[in-house]
């Protein structure tokens, strides 16, 4: 049995902040999981992250399945959640509970992530009814990209604020373990995570939620080009790996590499 599960990470309310991650290989879940990393988000943002898109928007069931199956292989003791991705639930209910049992019975994650306010209730109920644990995720919603004209901050009015809080009102009454705020105003954040009874993971959301997620190549300093104002880099893991490569390449021009401790013994010498 694991460390965390849905159950003691909606009980951190109030107790431990939750510092969560996300990640889309075994290697880095591994490590993550091994840090002491209580939930691993297998994000769809790996369209971006790991496949070279422009956006969420042409991530597959099939690449997600791929992706949550092999972190959740490297994982002993975290929550894996598993992001569905764009229209893998927004069709029909029944869908949405097919492609969600999928991502437990096939690919080992213990949870699964939809995005979506109030809206998404009658979804999130119908889940947590079959066995299935829902992380819901309101504010700036990514798969939503083209709706809200780009990746904007949310609930800049009283308007907007309301709304929020309504929508995670709703989702923790539907029966969510938790919920990701993102890009909110800290003041919004903070009115939004007192209300609702289940843990708010924030990013970009300020420091009043109950935890933090970052995705994994901004914490470790492997995204190119310009970082969201909210990233902090942990690490320089990019020039760490530049650097790794151009000295092997060197190495191998120069017929540095291999050397001899980095070959096997002739035919007919000793073998140490």
């Amino acid at each position: 049995m694991k460390v965390w599960n849905a159950a003691k990470i909606m009980a951190s309310k109030g107790v431990a902040r939750l510092p969560c991650v996300t990640v889309y290989d075994f290697a880095f879940a591994r490590l993550a999981d091994a840090a002491g990393i209580p939930l691993l988000l297998v994000g769809d943002s790996l369209g971006m992250a790991v496949l070279g898109h422009a956006s969420t928007l042409p991530v597959t069931m099939s690449d997600m399945l791929h992706h949550t199956a092999a972190v959740a292989r490297g994982t002993v003791s975290a929550l894996v959640v598993a992001d569905m991705p764009f229209l893998s639930y927004q069709v029909s209910i029944s869908e949405a509970l097919r492609n969600a049992g999928r991502f437990l019975q096939e690919a080992g994650a213990d949870a699964v992530k939809v995005e979506g306010g109030a809206y998404r209730a009658e979804l999130v109920r119908t889940l947590v009814q079959n066995g299935i644990p829902a992380l819901g995720h309101i504010g700036l919603t990514p798969q939503s990209c083209n709706v809200l004209g780009g990746y904007k901050v949310q609930g800049k009015t009283r308007a907007d604020a309301d709304r929020l809080i309504a929508d995670g009102e709703a989702l923790a009454a539907a029966g969510v373990f938790a919920i990701i705020l993102e890009c909110v105003p800290p003041d919004i954040a903070a009115a939004v995570t007192a209300s609702v009874p289940v843990p708010v993971i924030g990013i970009g959301a300020g420091s009043a939620c109950d935890g933090q997620i970052l995705v994994m190549h901004d914490l470790l300093g492997l995204t190119s080009g310009r970082s969201p104002k909210f990233v902090k880099a942990y690490a320089d893991l990019a020039g760490t790996v530049c650097g790794a490569f151009a000295a092997y390449a060197k190495e191998v021009r120069e017929g540095v590499y291999p050397a001899s401790e980095h070959t096997y013994a002739p035919v007919g010498a000793e073998q140490t």
